[in-house]
């Protein structure tokens, strides 16, 4: 299991590094993405992990409802996420009592098919394989 948990950080990190700026996807879209459909809680668990400084674009994974998801933090955490979203032009809509901050995701959702290095992928498969020359 380790090592499956290693291969999808590994993944999801690559995968949220090519998400465009001012779009989001979901937890779910990155794990399913990565090869791990069912999950999402790891993809957040990842997230949570970076280090300070990180050169991933956490800020653009949300949840399948549009949703910054709440850190236990008072809220520190989630504005943050809002301010960058933001800064990307992103709108973030504040729901009423305590619903939290919302994306619209037709608008700003990036939901592609597969990785976006599937191409890559593939070749380098076929490297191992010695199907074609490095």
């Amino acid at each position: 299991m380790a090592d499956n948990v290693a291969d999808l950080m590994a993944k999801a990190y690559d995968i949220i590094r090519v998400i465009p700026p001012g779009r989001v996807t979901s937890y779910g879209h990155i794990a399913k993405l990565a090869g791990y459909p069912n999950y999402s809680r790891h993809v957040g668990q990842a997230l949570r992990v970076l280090p300070s400084g990180s050169d991933i674009p956490w800020q653009r994974v949300i949840s399948a409802k549009g949703l910054i998801s709440p850190r236990g933090d008072e809220g520190q955490g989630v504005a943050r996420q809002k301010d960058r979203l933001e800064a990307e032009g992103v709108v973030v809509e504040t729901l009423a009592g305590a619903g939290g901050e919302r994306v619209d995701l037709r608008r700003y959702g990036w939901f592609p098919d597969r990785r976006p290095d599937m191409a890559l992928d593939a070749w380098f498969e076929a490297v191992d394989a010695g199907e074609v020359a490095a």
